[in-house]
Order: structure tokens, then sequence, then C-alpha cells
């Protein structure tokens, strides 16, 4: 009978040592939160669910109802059933599973101190004011642990020291690299004109964005690199992780967003001060940037 099962299924438990089914159930919950945050923000996540109630409810009909023989043939069944849901499941998040793949096989074992953090991040956030205000598209890939060295390969090593000058210039409309991607890697531009992965539209917040945008979601779907992109079309500034792409932030706070998302504690600006950026001092760069323009024309 089925609540004859049940209540052997309750003694039985009952006779375990605490401290086994306290061990137990702890790997259990580390099992299943790995695989919630391996498939959350995912289109794949509610595929899972529902072929986890199914799971879940099936095996408990046919355990309690099938446990004195009965339903032997439906027993059969669902025991091959289960055969092909594990191949569904492998169909289903073979993207996922991929990723997972690859960001375990690039893992790096390269670090970025907190003073190469705050310095590149001040470079990075100087250099895209510039761009935001200029209109000029941007794309740039900042390395976290996650290695990204087979995206380099189709693209135009520079191995430089990171300043706000030189993104400036690889990101100038008419320059060879301006269209793509730049990889930093620790304090180094590590290379420029990277093509990156792109997007499903369907992943992306807003239909009307671009390919920049779709690349940054791209790459932060199959790797943990933060990207800053700048739309050539609004001058907005966004940043994508984990393959999501943010709301627009404001130049004079990016390079207090960058810090924080990188690990490293950005000191808090006074009032009347931008934090990490001298004004005067970029004013000077977009003139002087300007003038070549000017003089080309």
């Amino acid at each position: 009978m089925p609540l004859e099962r049940i209540i052997d299924l309750v003694e039985r438990v009952g006779s375990y040592r605490w401290w086994e089914v306290l061990v137990e159930f702890a790997l259990i919950w580390i099992v299943v939160y790995a695989i919630v945050r391996f498939v959350q923000g995912t289109r794949a996540a509610g595929a899972l669910k529902g072929l986890l109630a199914i799971v879940v409810v099936g095996t408990i009909v046919v355990r309690i109802l099938g446990g004195d023989g009965s339903f032997e043939r439906i027993a059969y069944l669902y025991d091959r059933a289960l055969a092909l849901v594990a191949i569904a499941l492998i169909v289903v998040f073979q993207p996922e599973l991929r990723r997972a793949l690859i960001r375990l096989g690039e893992t790096s074992w390269f670090r970025t101190s907190r003073t190469d953090i705050e310095q590149v991040a001040g470079d990075i956030a100087t250099a895209c004011t510039y761009l935001s205000k200029s209109r000029f598209g941007a794309l740039i890939v900042i390395e976290r642990t996650v290695g990204l060295r087979t995206l380099i390969e189709g693209g135009t090593e520079l191995n430089a020291e990171v300043s706000a000058r030189l993104l400036q210039t690889i990101f100038y409309p008419g320059s060879a690299l301006h269209d793509l991607a730049v990889v930093i890697r620790g304090r180094k531009a590590w290379a420029a004109g990277v093509q990156l992965p792109m997007a499903d539209p369907s992943d992306m917040p807003d239909p009307s964005l671009g390919s920049r945008h779709r690349a940054a979601v791209g790459i932060t779907k199959e790797s943990d690199a933060l990207v800053v992109v700048v739309s050539e079309e609004t001058g907005l500034i966004r940043i994508a992780e984990r393959g999501t792409l943010g709301p627009a932030i404001d130049a004079g706070n990016l390079e207090r967003v960058i810090n924080e998302r990188l690990g490293a504690d950005a000191e808090e600006p006074d009032e009347d001060e931008t934090p990490g950026f001298d004004a005067s001092k970029l004013d000077g760069d977009v003139n002087e940037a300007a003038e070549p323009a000017k003089e080309a024309g």
C-alpha cells in the first residue's frame, strides 16, 4: 500500500545517524545550488525547472505506487524515460555546458593587483569619457580569471601599456582597429581588432542595440570578463558582465564602477570633484585630438 511505503520510508530515515543525514543534505544543497547558479539567467532555466518538476513528481509516484511490485511495466518505462531525460538535458544545455568547459579549461592563474586595477580603471574612464562626448564607439574587454587567448588569434597583438591616449587613438574613427574590441590583461592592452562572439538578439534588453553591445554580452556569456562599451550612436556608456548588459553609466562614475566590479575599493570622491578624472585635462585632450581632424577636413 502507498501509505505503508511512506511509513516505511520515514522509519528508515529515522534510523540514520544525524550527522550522516546532515552531510547528505549539505552535499545535495551544494549540488542543487551549483546547478541553479549554472543556469541562472539563461534561456534554458525554464526548461530545467520543467524537467525537474516532471522527474521529481514522476519518481515519487512511481516509487510509491510501484514499490510493492504493482505497475511493473510503468516503472520499467519510467526508468527508460529517465535515460532520455538525461540526453535531453545535454542537448538543451549544450551552450551552457560548452561555456562551462571553456571556463574550466582556460582559467588563468594570472591575478591583477589593486594598484593595476585602479590605474587601468582611471585610464579607461578617461578614454571612455572622451569617446562618449565625441560619439566614437568603443568596446573594451577586461580579462579576469578566464583566459581569452583564443580570442586574440584573429586580432592584432599589441602588448602595450594601457593609457587613455592609446585607447582614444585605437577607437578614433578611421583607425584600422576601431571597429572591433580591445582586450586588456593586467596593465597591458593585450590585443586590438579582436572579434568577439555575438549574443542572440533575444539576449539583449533593447532590440535597437547594435553589434557592439551584442558582442559585449556574447563574450561575458562565455567568460567572466568585464566589458565596457560606448555607443557610437548615443554616446552612452554601459558595462556588460555575466551575460547581462547593464544600464547607462554616467561618465563621472565609470572609474568607481570599474573599481568596484574588479574588486578594488575606490576612494570616496569629494562632492565638488569628479571621481578619478580631471575635467580640465580632458578638455585639453579633446581639443588636441580634435585639431588633427580639423586639419584633415
